[in-house]
């Protein structure tokens, strides 16, 4: 239905794109003019009523977009080869109709292409800054130009028909609310990153969770300080969260240093008592090599340098006292080693953990993509930040990949890119993990 669509609007593209040339030929065809330049306004507005289905107005205006690119492809192949058959017959007598031919087949060309470029630039998620900005240097080479855009045009739809069936399967399920937890999660970041309001560390995962049932709290502790003082921070935050909703306890999910954070918490601070289960997510349970090394080999200047700068940076945004350096240095095998042999599980705890690997460097993102190598060094199969040796923690272990070159970063446990990776929904994995935190009775 869709492919029929896009070809019968390439099609009426292709008409108008040609309709000069045609009625200078043969005049006798100048009262379809109207008709054809009202289907063509039409279509620009509304390329298929195919889109009716998408449930949102985001994904049928980036339906739509992606609709009006594929005729223009369509419609730009038929009418300039129109054109071009047409030069060995009217030139040169026809020379002056032939270049306004010409003019209006570009003119009506570039209606259907920015607006349908617009429409897919300014909906789309999942084009990120990379292809628009590929879309942009390569808008005037040609042959690079149409596979940019049959790129872009395959991502959209893509997109669109992925985002909808979610819509679909959450709308579906919502009775059955299968993320209500008997108690409310508790969603606790990593090291310098803070809980914003409007740039959720978590990606698109609370709201994920939120639509299935569960009751979404977060850590808001600082975003950089030693493990102990951010679990002084997080028994607080937990303590508040149990008076002010009478839950008695939470369900604990907690991203890198953060399950390091609560695992001293549980332990030394005694939140055991309000904490019914501890998922970690990319953990660093063990610490990391690389982390020794460069902290050992950095001068002390450079380190203070940066720490400055960073501590700095992160008061202005609300940070009361960070400090980097007592951050940085938990994180190393020698103090997760300390760590574990004084911080002892609780028996009153549910723990699992959760660990993933980037098959390939460059699909890390920045920085990901340069340290996943210095990782890879030290301490073999990564996320581009933590060994795979270092993940696991707790009764239950999971363990991701991707087949293939992609693969799953420490970012991308946390939707950090809002990027749909194929052979992992990693909004659906947090529905499943929590759906399994209710079935145990958490």
């Amino acid at each position: 239905m869709k492919i029929l669509c896009c070809i019968i609007d390439g099609l009426l593209i292709a008409i108008t794109a040609c309709l000069y040339g045609i009625i200078s030929l043969q005049q006798s065809l100048l009262f379809s003019v109207p008709i054809f330049l009202l289907l063509f306004v039409a279509i620009n507005i509304f390329p298929s009523i195919y889109n009716i289905k998408y449930k949102n107005i985001r994904l049928r205006i980036c339906a739509e977009g992606s609709d009006l690119l594929c005729a223009f492809l369509i419609g730009a192949f038929i009418s300039v080869t129109v054109h071009i058959i047409f030069a060995f017959f009217v030139l040169p007598e026809f020379l002056f109709q032939y270049i306004l031919s010409c003019i209006c087949l570009l003119f009506t060309l570039s209606i259907s292409f920015w607006n349908g470029i617009i429409r897919v630039y300014t909906t789309s998620v999942q084009l990120g800054l990379k292809y628009r900005v590929i879309g942009v240097l390569c808008g005037f080479i040609p042959i690079a130009n149409l596979i940019v855009l049959a790129k872009i045009i395959i991502i959209c739809y893509n997109e669109v028909n992925f985002e909808n069936e979610k819509i679909l399967l959450n709308e579906y399920r919502k009775s059955q609310s299968i993320c209500k937890t008997k108690y409310p999660i508790l969603l606790v970041h990593g090291v310098f990153f803070r809980d914003f309001k409007y740039v959720n560390y978590w990606g698109r995962i609370p709201n994920e969770l939120i639509k299935n049932g569960a009751e979404i709290h977060y850590g808001n502790h600082q975003s950089a300080l030693s493990v102990a003082d951010s679990a002084t921070e997080l028994i607080k935050r937990i303590k508040q969260i149990v008076k002010e909703t009478g839950c008695e306890k939470v369900n604990i999910i907690a991203h890198s240093k953060g399950g390091l954070d609560c695992r001293y918490a549980i332990s030394q601070c005694k939140a055991d008592k309000y904490v019914a289960s501890l998922t970690t997510i990319n953990t660093p349970h063990r610490g990391c090599l690389f982390a020794d090394y460069l902290l050992d080999k950095a001068p002390d200047r450079v380190k203070n340098t940066v720490a400055k700068s960073y501590n700095f940076s992160l008061k202005k945004l609300g940070d009361s006292n960070p400090d980097f350096i007592a951050a940085v240095y938990d994180l190393t095998n020698e103090r997760c080693e300390q760590l574990n042999k004084t911080t002892i599980d609780s028996s009153e705890v549910y723990y699992q953990s959760v660990g993933s690997k980037l098959n390939k460097a460059t699909n890390g993102k920045f920085p990901l993509n340069f340290t996943y190598y210095v990782a890879k060094y030290f301490d073999g199969a990564n996320d581009g930040l933590v060994s795979e040796q270092s993940f696991k923690w707790g009764d239950n272990y999971t363990y991701l990949t991707t087949k293939g070159n992609r693969g799953i970063s420490h970012g991308d446990m946390i939707d950090l890119n809002r990027e749909n990776i194929k052979g992992f929904d990693v909004r659906e994995f947090y529905v499943q993990l929590v759906n399994d935190l209710k079935t145990k009775g958490f």
